[in-house]
């Protein structure tokens, strides 16, 4: 099942690349880009926190081999995101980027989000995680959590009026974090007294 959803996953960047081959990327390309990929960023960011839940709640634990899979896209698409705001709107000015950086509160935030998903895709291997060990892999990919939250809010405060959209991924955001907490809560009571276990991750896909 992996290729045909790495190639669904690959669906709205070939939107993008067939309207900009045909010339329907609307009166204001850079912004019609910079928008797409923004929300195929979070709503990857919402699947892959999805994943966890979603296995333990259909009793599906063979969805976990998807997870790395849709979190890479996720990266791959904030650095669209972010590579289009770089190149296509500020033409690599770096002074007037790190202006907008400092001065946008929403560019700050939505930076922030990005920067945090480097260690994610760079430590996504089975080579990092016996380098980092099980529990310390697992507590940086927490960083996940950030990541999210940090999204909604660039989004929030990116769209200023039409809230509608960020209300809505901050809503499954916080659903999905309440869910990973009672996960969590319900297997430490369930752990008998005294005892405790190194998370054995022996490649990505269960991790």
């Amino acid at each position: 099942m992996k290729l045909p959803v790495f190639v669904l996953c690959l669906v709205p960047l070939g939107q993008l690349v067939w309207r900009a081959l045909h010339g329907q990327l609307t009166a204001n390309p850079i912004e019609y880009i910079t928008h797409q990929t923004g929300d195929w960023t979070i709503i990857f960011i919402v699947i892959t926190l999805a994943v966890t839940p979603a296995r333990k709640l259909l009793r599906m634990p063979e969805l976990i081999r998807f997870r790395r899979m849709l979190g890479l896209f996720a990266f791959t698409y904030g650095l669209f995101h972010f590579s289009t705001w770089i190149g296509l709107d500020k033409f690599f000015d770096w002074a007037d980027m790190l202006a907008d950086v400092r001065k946008r509160p929403f560019i700050t935030m939505g930076f922030t989000g990005f920067v945090l998903m480097i260690p994610l895709a760079l430590t996504s291997t089975a080579g990092w995680i016996r380098r980092l060990g099980g529990k310390r892999w697992l507590v940086l990919h927490r960083l996940i959590y950030l990541t999210a939250i940090a999204g909604v809010i660039h989004y929030y405060w990116l769209v200023k009026s039409d809230v509608h959209k960020p209300l809505f991924y901050g809503a499954l955001v916080g659903l999905l974090l309440l869910l990973r907490l009672g996960f969590w809560l319900a297997a430490r009571r369930a752990k008998p007294a005294g005892k405790t276990r190194e998370p054995k991750l022996t490649n990505v896909e269960t991790a």
